[in-house]
């Protein structure tokens, strides 16, 4: 079976191109790892077995909050209760990458966003206010520093999260960035606090740890970020540094309106795919073994990440 196969990631090897992708459970204790969330990932992990395991999306401040549970690394004290969460995954065999996100407005902390824009598919009652330069550039020494304590906790991989509505997210889309300095405007420049981000991230964590990038490639919405825009932006991301790009849904968050076939991002993956060189991951309606190795076969992606079969089900693959 083609899911079976291993694949490179940056410098390390995958055992298989089975992706458990990050989905927010609610089992922290105020951000803290709890042992029911470390017992959670090591069923899966032993499990399933895939070859990578991505944990559910960390603030890497608290004004970047996304929820009141969502899991934390923003202080040096938690790089030890994540060691729990990386030897777990670990057991199952499996690669351990940590997902780095910044809210902005569509989160708890600060309402802050590329411009005074609210994202479409939520009525926020609080309008977000745009980050200065400065702003930006201390956010980004947010993420670079979660993500030394991400390398120091065991993880063997870093994403950064820009997908979903979320801040990186929110300056990709031309839906909510109106910018006209140099964060705004072209496709480049909606992608430069990003492509910024990825480059202090890696001189942070050096050459040896692969960095993955969550893209909300296109928003599927009138007005928004389209697919060809996306093969673009992973053409940038791969150019900066990028070991994986992991594609999904933009303003339209993790779904994609009137498709639920198997992969449905499938008609975007399989364009990054054509242009770039490095490892594509597709996720969205993946169910059984059967349709991840049709998609596989079929040349849409290099991995499959299988999400809520996963979170259902422990033991999905036997």
């Amino acid at each position: 079976m083609l899911l079976d196969t291993p694949i490179s990631i940056g410098k390390l090897n995958a055992a298989n191109r089975l992706v458990m992708p990050p989905m927010q459970t609610n089992k922290t204790d105020r951000g803290h790892v709890t042992d029911e969330l470390v017992q959670y990932y090591r069923e899966r992990a032993l499990g399933s077995r895939p070859g990578i395991i991505i944990t559910e999306h960390s603030c890497i401040s608290e004004s970047g909050r996304a929820a009141e549970g969502q899991l934390s690394i923003d202080e040096d004290s938690m790089i030890d209760e994540h060691r729990r969460l990386t030897d777990a995954i670990h057991e199952g065999g499996s690669l351990a990458f940590v997902q780095l996100n910044h809210a902005g407005s569509n989160g708890i902390g600060d309402s802050v966003s590329a411009s005074e824009l609210n994202i479409p598919a939520k009525k926020l009652t609080r309008r977000p206010r745009a980050l200065t330069v400065a702003e930006i550039r201390d956010i980004q020494k947010l993420f670079a520093e979660a993500a030394l304590r991400a390398v120091k906790a065991g993880y063997d991989g870093v994403e950064l999260h820009c997908a979903h509505g979320y801040l990186l997210n929110q300056f990709y889309s031309p839906m909510t960035n109106k910018r006209a300095d140099d964060y705004g405007g072209s496709l480049e420049n909606r992608l430069r606090f990003t492509l910024e981000t990825l480059a202090l991230v890696r001189k942070t964590v050096g050459t040896e740890t692969p960095i993955a990038v969550r893209l909300g490639g296109a928003d599927y919405l009138p007005g928004g970020s389209s697919e060809e825009d996306a093969v673009e932006a992973c053409r940038l991301l791969e150019a900066s540094g990028a070991d994986l790009l992991d594609l999904s849904g933009g303003m339209c968050f993790y779904m994609r309106l009137g498709h639920l076939e198997p992969g449905y991002f499938s008609s975007m993956s399989e364009k990054v795919k054509a242009a770039v060189s490095v490892p594509v991951l597709l996720t969205g309606g993946v169910k059984k073994v059967s349709e991840a190795e049709a998609l596989l076969a079929a040349g849409k992606a290099d991995l499959i990440g299988v999400g809520r079969a996963l979170l259902k089900d422990a033991n999905w693959r036997t």
